[in-house]
């Protein structure tokens, strides 16, 4: 079933709903002395990100039994199963474990749903500042703070090259965006964690976040979505939008997130 304009708007309250149960769970692990574990690639799990997953997956399996979830706490599921996947869910139950480690509130939970490679859906909250930001295909993008009722829409920049706000990574800093920020000159730089920085240039209150490193699929399908209902733009370094599931890896490329303006960003790599 290929998910219409009515359904998706049916979806994205409930999604809403989840992710914000999702962000309570992980607040209760938040305020308390959590243990940190490693997994293979020695990135960081807490009980936060097993505890959300639990309330994501629950709660995505009552609203839709039919469609699969793909969470990067859930077992590793073989492409030659998902490359038959038309739609399905995909979930970051908590992006942002380094800054969750840290206890600096910069953390997400991000709900995506694709269909057929693109992201027809995307919810992406932070429970500590308490922020949500939302949006479906056709439906355009919005936040709000604490309870959905204080909705606002929002919507990405017109480029300024003189004035440029770059969202820069707190926890993946590299050499290769050094030297990008050199060549852009930048008017001011803003450190963040998680997928905050993608929803901070959908709102247009930054006009480009550079991740020139790796990131995987879970990382910034929900974020894709509100970045390209807000007037945005969410590429790769040939500036073809990012799209999902296409190969046995769910690694990203490296990519551009930038405002409404078309603009190859690539020139300054």
């Amino acid at each position: 079933m290929s998910p219409t304009k009515s359904l998706l708007q049916e979806l994205l309250p409930v999604c809403e709903q989840i992710a914000l149960k999702a962000g309570e769970a992980i607040m209760q692990v938040y305020q308390s002395d959590f243990a940190v574990t490693h997994k293979e690639d020695k990135s960081p799990v807490t009980e936060a990100d097993l505890a959300a997953d639990r309330v994501i997956e629950t709660g995505l399996k009552e609203l839709t039994p039919d469609w699969p979830i793909l969470s990067e706490e859930s077992a590793t599921i073989p492409f030659e199963i998902r490359r038959q996947w038309s739609t399905y869910w995909l979930i970051d139950p908590l992006d942002g474990t380094r800054e969750f480690v840290k206890r600096n509130g910069e953390f997400t939970v991000n709900i995506a749903l694709v269909h057929e490679h693109e992201v027809v859906l995307g919810v992406v909250h932070a429970p500590v500042p308490g922020k949500t930001w939302s949006a479906a295909r056709g439906l355009g993008a919005s936040f709000f703070s604490g309870d959905a009722a204080s909705r606002e829409s929002i919507q990405a920049s017109e480029l300024d090259m003189e004035n440029l706000t770059v969202m820069i990574s707190r926890s993946h800093a590299s050499e290769k965006v050094k030297t990008f920020l050199k060549s852009i000159k930048p008017r001011q730089t803003i450190s963040s964690g998680s997928s905050i920085k993608l929803c901070m240039v959908a709102a247009g209150e930054a006009d480009l976040y550079a991740r020139l490193g790796l990131t995987s699929e879970w990382d910034t399908a929900a974020a894709q979505c509100v970045v390209e209902e807000a007037g945005g733009h969410l590429t790769d370094t040939q500036m073809k939008p990012l799209r999902y599931n296409t190969k046995d890896s769910l690694l990203n490329p490296e990519f551009f997130v930038f405002g409404k303006t078309w603009y190859d960003w690539s020139l300054h790599l």
